[in-house]
């Protein structure tokens, strides 16, 4: 028996050009298919999750000294952005009436404006919900800059910054692509899901926030390494469900582009994930958890720009490539003395710049189509749009430049205000972030040492004896509140 498909009226009819009809005298809902609209709220869902997926992510890549204030910082950065957002953010990116292809204006204002009508992302879903969803993407955005202020940034700069760098970085640049008046959607640019506005804009920002800030201490960085694995796996599984909703949802619709977005997604994140444990592995002779989070992650942004334009083959080739050059990436922080802690840039912004690439490659025609919206826009190489390579280059090229001198010198700018300087003090970041900018800790008991034989207890550790050769230690945890500073993980 076969079902002929009954949805919401393919041409919109409503009676108020602004909101989409008087709610009051009619049903509003009757120009949406529910379930199109029930599948974006669930994305955007999905999407909220990973804020706090960012903070366990890299809380378990910091010191447990600093760990919990990484997840404040996520969430916290989330809630700024919600305000701004509802403010005037959703505005200056989306507003139709902003013509000038750079930002919008404030036609929508506190979310004036904003209910029935179709979104300007597509006829299938209402105004107010794409607004929504595109709340999501932003937080999101600003949880992944945050991981520059790791183990020395202070939190209410940071929290400054947030607002501001929303308003003049990330809503210009989702304007210049998404916004049918931006200059990049207008020059032909192929962006799925944000890998200009979300990965390349957090990845440079997080590099411009983290040169300004400066290195951390020189002891500091002594043996440094991540102090909860499981919490970083915790973080990447939780990432990786809600980069279903990111990338399957910016469909905007519940429909078979969606599902191809979401295939693309996982093939990517898994031959990234291989790639770069088999990189690593040859190296440590090791098998990494770390390494592996690290590749899902570098797939998955990399899949944020090309899922929704890419075939799954192209996907696998694309986790590959964003692996292998995502792993060596890691090193360029070196090369430019830039102490960018978390990887942002390795892991965001040049992931981002795979993908747009491949999109410039790989970008099929018959895969934009299958929203049922897009009909008739063409890929890249693959329909022999030769020119779509160096459009997606000269966009990577603006982004890239905008994002990293109008990010240092808003950080330079808010670094300058009394009160407002963005790093802690040398005492504090000995101290670490948590006791400092929180009086409160992620772990109220800590291990001495991984190996106990090869460090020998100072005199202010209940002066305890230096157990004998051969001996086994004594199992022993110390509060928090009586190591010194300068002994602290």
């Amino acid at each position: 028996m076969s079902y002929a498909h009954i949805g919401a009226p393919t041409v919109f009819n409503g009676t108020n050009p602004e909101t989409g009809g008087d709610s009051r005298t009619e049903n509003l809902n009757q120009w949406f298919t529910h379930g199109d609209v029930s599948y974006i709220l669930i994305c955007s869902a999905m999407v909220m999750i990973m804020v706090p997926g960012l903070g366990f992510l890299y809380s378990g890549l910091a010191r447990r000294k600093s760990a919990l204030s990484l997840i404040w910082a996520c969430i916290g950065s989330s809630a700024v952005v919600t305000f701004q957002w509802y403010f005037w953010g959703y505005s200056l990116a989306f507003s139709k009436s902003g013509t000038n292809g750079f930002i919008g204006d404030l036609h929508h204002f506190a979310l004036q404006n904003t209910l029935a009508l179709p979104s300007p992302g597509s006829p299938l879903i209402p105004e107010l919900l794409y607004s929504f969803y595109q709340l999501q993407f932003a937080a999101v955005t600003l949880a992944i800059v945050m991981g520059a202020i790791a183990e020395r940034g202070r939190l209410l700069p940071a929290m400054v910054f947030t607002f501001f760098w929303t308003t003049i970085v990330y809503c210009p640049i989702a304007c210049w692509v998404w916004n049918v008046n931006g200059w990049a959607f207008r020059y032909g640019v192929l962006d799925y899901a944000g890998g200009g506005p979300v990965e390349i804009a957090s990845g440079v920002g997080a590099l411009a926030y983290s040169m300004v800030l400066g290195k951390r201490q020189e002891k500091m960085l002594l043996n440094f390494r991540p102090h909860n694995v499981s919490l970083i796996t915790l973080g990447t599984v939780l990432l990786w469900f809600g980069w279903l909703g990111f990338n399957g949802g910016s469909s905007f619709g519940s429909n078979l582009r969606a599902i191809m977005a979401c295939w693309n997604s996982n093939l990517t994140a898994i031959a990234s994930g291989v790639a770069w444990v088999v990189l690593d592995f040859r190296l440590a002779k090791k098998w990494s958890m770390v390494g592996l989070c690290s590749g899902l992650i570098s797939g998955l942004v990399a899949a944020t720009p090309a899922s929704g334009f890419i075939p799954p083959h192209a996907s696998i080739l694309l986790g590959v490539c964003s692996g292998v050059i995502c792993n060596y990436s890691t090193k360029i922080k070196y090369l430019i003395h830039i102490d960018d802690t978390m990887d942002v840039f390795a892991e965001h912004g040049i992931a981002g710049m795979v993908g747009l690439i491949f999109n410039g490659l790989f970008g099929g025609d018959f895969i934009i189509g299958l929203d049922g919206v897009n009909n008739g826009i063409s890929g890249g190489w693959l329909n022999h749009n030769w020119k779509q390579l160096y459009i997606q280059i000269a966009y990577i090229v603006a982004v890239t430049a905008y994002t990293f001198v109008v990010t240092t010198i808003l950080a330079v700018g808010i670094n300058a205000i009394p009160g407002l300087q963005l790093r802690a003090s040398e005492q504090a970041e000995l101290l670490g972030m948590d006791d400092d900018q929180l009086g409160e800790f992620a772990y109220d008991y800590v291990e001495v040492r991984r190996d106990y034989l090869a460090w020998t207890p100072a005199k202010e550790y209940h002066n305890q004896p230096t157990p004998v050769a051969g001996e086994l230690p004594v199992a022993s945890s110390v509060s928090q509140e009586t190591v010194s500073p300068e002994k602290r993980d």
